[in-house]
């Protein structure tokens, strides 16, 4: 099976791209099942139904999510519906693993799905990511037995999701580290199978500080104004994010390729 997995898709020029990279593309690279975070995909902030429901019609399969889940409490009411395939980290406060470690039946196979968040750096109350990843991998052994098992890690810190990866080294398909909206260069198969990346980037406006108006964020940084959130809005969109090829099986990743492209959608 090969799955793309898609960074943090940042706003409506992100959804506009990601829908027309995986119609021009998804046959061409062969993907079997499309997989990417939408921390801030409706306006940069979180989701609504709306959002949700227009990236899934496009072609995403299953959408994550991280620490701006709850910015907008349609996120909560979709995971409460269960009707859309969309979850949020398993370790915020007011979740547990049976809302956000997921199993998802795609192509005929059976994948999990779990998202969690870092705590280092990210204001908020948290519940350990390694002991919920634990108990979500030790029902799976117990009950479900899925082979395929993908973590999406939103979390701030390199060295915080280096040691979850290699927590998870032999006990999961792949580690994908979200949240920095910048593609790391490091990734590897850990263990021999367990695919891992620092980050995979992110979905949005190249010509952007992780897919905000630069001007906005510039005057942040020089004058200590507060910042007012501002999405990019020129045309070109980078698409990050990374491709895995994974033995439906064994649950073995064989192959990680990274993934980064620009593309003109239309809004």
């Amino acid at each position: 099976m090969r799955i793309l997995f898609l960074g943090d898709m940042v706003g409506k020029p992100a959804r506009a791209a990601v829908a027309k990279f995986i119609a021009e593309k998804k046959s061409e690279m062969g993907v079997d099942v499309v997989i990417a975070n939408s921390d801030n995909l409706a306006h940069g902030r979180s989701v609504t139904r709306k959002t949700v429901e227009e990236m899934l019609s496009s072609g995403v399969d299953i959408m994550t999510c991280g620490d701006h889940a709850w910015d907008n409490t349609q996120a909560f009411d979709i995971l409460q519906a269960g009707d859309l395939d969309f979850i949020c980290p398993c370790n915020l406060p007011g979740l547990d693993s049976g809302l956000s470690g997921k199993i998802f039946e795609k192509m005929g196979t059976k994948i999990l799905v779990i998202n969690l968040i870092g705590r280092v750096f990210i204001d908020k109350e948290l519940t350990s990511p390694f002991d919920a990843v634990t108990e979500i991998l030790r029902h799976n052994e117990k009950e479900e037995r899925v082979k395929i098992i993908i973590v999406d890690f939103h979390a701030e810190t390199t060295s915080e999701k280096k040691a979850l990866g290699r927590f998870l080294r032999g006990k999961v398909s792949a580690v994908l580290g979200t949240h920095t909206h910048v593609q790391t260069a490091d990734e590897e198969l850990l263990g021999d199978y367990t695919a891992y990346i620092t980050d995979v980037g992110m979905v949005g406006v190249e010509d952007s500080i992780l897919g905000c108006d630069e001007k906005a964020v510039l005057e942040q940084y020089v004058s200590g104004a507060p910042f007012k959130y501002k999405l990019a809005e020129d045309n070109r969109v980078m698409i990050q994010g990374v491709l895995l090829d994974i033995d439906e099986k064994s649950g073995k990743t064989m192959k990680i390729e990274r993934v980064q492209e620009g593309i003109l959608p239309e809004v």
